[in-house]
């Protein structure tokens, strides 16, 4: 994606836009995540790409990753504040999809219930 350097919208599109980025804000935003449920909560996620899309975002200061010193050793990820103000651009799309895209789905087998059932829970964001 061409990015101009002085138009904000830009810039911040080159990071949200990769796949997998904003659902895995998505999924963070419930708090301090392993590796292994982020996997599982999204389907279709090969391990390679969750690790270089988590190894881009701490890059980006959007997710911190925290090592314990345990055997075996165990790595949490969370969102930073910077990750955290990403937060109402979710919830953006979460309304957007409700009121102009959700009547057009005919087939259930389209959407991901349970998923899309927790998105309205998932998220607090103040005004």
């Amino acid at each position: 994606m061409a990015v101009d350097p002085s138009c904000p919208v830009c810039r911040t599109a080159d990071i949200v836009c990769a796949k997998w980025t904003l659902l895995l804000v998505r999924d963070l935003a419930e708090g301090n995540t392993r590796f292994c449920e982020l996997e599982r909560s999204l389907v279709g996620i090969s391990p390679r790409t969750l690790s270089l899309r988590l190894r881009a975002l701490e890059d980006e200061g959007i997710v911190a990753r925290q090592t314990f010193p345990e055997v075996p050793p165990r790595v949490e990820y969370a969102l930073t504040e910077k990750g955290r103000a990403l937060l109402p651009l979710i919830e953006g799309m979460r309304a957007y999809g409700n009121r102009w895209l959700a009547d057009g789905i005919t087939d259930p087998a389209l959407v991901d219930v349970t998923a899309c059932a927790a998105d309205n829970d998932r998220l607090t964001v103040s005004a």
